[in-house]
């Protein structure tokens, strides 16, 4: 097998090999198959973290306009040292992911929603939004790229997708920065049920994750980094997440420091937490259509904390996971055990885990239009 280190390399490969009498036809024709030799990586034993990949899309906002942007091999950043993001924290990002499928497609899963969400993010931290045009080159160019990066089908994983967008111009006064770039890596991440999917027990936060009226409904960074001291206490306690309770009242549920809640009734309804402070889940939204595609009667409404004990099932919905079933929460001076159990996730929410991972694999279709951007 001939090891390829990048796309221009394999073009040089296959020259040198047809000038020694190799058939041109014939190895363009297993282009692809050479292609697979230019990354080393266990595809079975791929976890969640940071591993850089070849091509990563930058562009720069300057003079009030976003300039071109062009994929580069080099993943360091270079920014002064008074860069709004150093000194405000003026960034905002995005997570989705990149498939192959079972017929051996390269696709993405509803991006454009990103795009969208990413633009609404920017606005309220007064950042130049990202066209979604941009934003949809950028995924394309990166995916692209980078197919030999994407795990195959059979591994269950994906390629994790990271679109960032910060301030660089210098900032000492308290003001919006005046430059910015828009960046998107990926890397390589395994089936995040790869040992089977096993419940998790949460408890109650003593702390807010998001005031009202603040910054709880945009996937800003600084939402993520007041989440990690209540996050390292609970795992101190020995919880794996945390639930954090509206910051006004504490008595209705919220979200986790990085998902959204997912219940189920007894009698089979679904049930999400409303909130002016919650992050609009792409997740959650397309479960909600899916469940209501299959029949089941959805509820978007405020949920009690009290109300807990009367579900049946619930979960926490994301990118990286689809969904993690919760079978236990602890707070309160009460804990709540959910009738599903600790050892699976219950029957409802299995259903509509497994009809959206297959609408990302390729084997079930989607229930509209344009939820799959395939990538040639």
């Amino acid at each position: 097998m001939f090891c390829v280190k990048s796309h221009h390399f394999l073009e040089w490969t296959i020259d040198k090999l047809y000038s020694r009498g190799y058939d041109r036809v014939t190895l363009t024709e297993r282009k692809e198959e050479f292609s697979m030799a230019k990354v080393n990586v266990d595809w079975n034993n791929l976890g969640f973290a940071y591993q850089p990949i070849s091509q990563r899309y930058v562009a720069n906002f300057k003079d009030g306009k976003w300039g071109e942007g062009h994929l580069t091999d080099d993943a360091n950043v270079t920014i002064n040292e008074c860069a709004g993001i150093l000194q405000y924290c003026q960034e905002v990002f995005e997570g989705l992911k990149a498939y192959k499928t079972k017929d051996g497609r390269v696709v993405t899963f509803r991006p454009d929603m990103n795009a969208k969400r990413m633009i609404d993010s920017a606005k309220r931290l007064e950042m130049p939004p990202v066209s979604e045009e941009m934003f949809l080159e950028a995924v394309d160019q990166v995916v692209a790229a980078n197919k030999d990066w994407i795990p195959p089908f059979e591994s269950g994983g994906a390629l994790y997708l990271r679109p960032y967008l910060f301030a660089t111009g210098p900032v000492i006064g308290v003001k919006p920065s005046d430059e910015y770039q828009f960046r998107l890596f990926g890397t390589p991440v395994g089936s995040y049920f790869k040992n089977g999917v096993k419940p998790i027990t949460i408890c109650v936060s003593d702390y807010d994750r998001a005031a009202p009226h603040g910054t709880g409904n945009i996937k800003a960074g600084l939402n993520y980094a007041m989440s990690l001291y209540p996050y390292i206490l609970a795992h101190q306690k020995g919880f794996d997440e945390n639930m954090y309770l509206d910051a006004a009242t504490r008595t209705y549920v919220e979200e986790t420091g990085g998902a959204n809640f997912l219940f189920v009734t007894k009698d089979g309804k679904l049930v999400t937490p409303k909130s002016d402070s919650i992050l609009p889940s792409i997740t959650r939204r397309s479960l909600v259509t899916i469940a209501e595609h299959l029949g089941y009667t959805v509820e978007h409404r405020p949920v009690k904390f009290t109300e807990l004990k009367d579900f049946a099932e619930a979960g926490l919905c994301g990118t990286a996971a689809v969904i993690c079933p919760v079978g236990k929460v602890v707070g309160n001076g009460e804990t709540i055990e959910f009738p599903s159990g600790m050892k699976e996730m219950g029957p409802v929410l299995t259903k509509l885990y497994n009809t959206l991972r297959g609408i990302q694999l390729g084997t079930v279709e989607a229930p509209e239009e344009g939820w799959i951007r395939e990538i040639k």
